[in-house]
């Protein structure tokens, strides 16, 4: 296809409705390498069926309920506002407690949950010691500050990192100070491929605080360059910063 018959393309790719989180739109689109560690399998290790559980940026709840959690023993929280109307319909009727937040602070009593969980959401220490009972653990897995930076830059050249300095080394200290002791943590830069521009368009407008004023208008040029390369490699890529951390609360 030539560069405008792509324009089309990725117009609609732009204009595409998207609720939770989760992305089964670019199914074999995209590929993401694997991380040395299993979230998921980390956090069935600690968790058990009578511990409270709270999932911080809960999305659409797409994770949390593949943890099969009983839902009595269940609360999450969620700021985007469709994600929160999400939640309410789709989580409220199985008894899970759905809590709206608009910063980090957690509107839930002292010493109420065993696990906190975060995946790629921010969180307040202080406020995630609050919460979780003596000897609870905190179980998080972020999106480090030099994610896809050089990748940013290929579509926006003025584009600047949003959190360069959060990483895994400037974070640990945070931690300790915080009362937490870290029983595990890693970080790794695994790549990101993409198999068609048009995945890099829905991608970009989902995740736009990582592309502000990205549109294919916008950024036409880039887009037509990305294509070419693609046309070239047969994938364009990208690479991302993901760290984890296991702590326990000793307050």
């Amino acid at each position: 296809m030539k560069h405008e018959e792509l324009r089309a393309v990725w117009y609609k790719e732009e204009q595409m409705a998207f609720s939770g989180w989760e992305f089964s739109h670019l199914n074999s689109r995209w590929y993401h390498e694997p991380l040395p560690w299993n979230y998921k399998a980390i956090i069935e290790k600690h968790l058990q069926p009578s511990d409270q559980l709270l999932d911080i940026g809960t999305g659409g709840g797409e994770f949390l309920l593949s943890l099969e959690h009983p839902y009595e023993n269940t609360s999450v929280t969620e700021a985007w506002a469709p994600n929160v109307l999400f939640c309410k319909e789709r989580l409220t009727p199985l008894g899970i407690q759905v809590y709206p937040v608009s910063d980090n602070r957690l509107p839930m009593e002292d010493s109420k949950f065993d696990i906190v969980l975060n995946q790629h959401a921010s969180y307040d220490l202080q406020e995630v010691s609050r919460v979780l009972k003596p000897g609870g653990m905190f179980i998080t897995q972020q999106v480090g500050g030099d994610n896809c930076v050089q990748f940013a830059k290929r579509l926006n050249p003025n584009s600047l990192p949003i959190y360069s300095h959060f990483s895994l080394s400037t974070e640990l200290p945070k931690f300790e100070a915080s009362g937490f002791t870290v029983k595990y943590s890693d970080e790794t830069y695994p790549e990101l491929r993409f198999f068609d521009v048009g995945a890099v368009v829905f991608w970009a407008k989902v995740i736009e605080w990582s592309f502000p004023d990205f549109s294919v208008n916008n950024n036409i040029a880039e887009l037509c360059s990305l294509q070419d390369e693609l046309m070239q490699k047969g994938f364009i890529s990208a690479i991302q910063h993901r760290f984890i951390v296991l702590a326990q609360n000793m307050k």
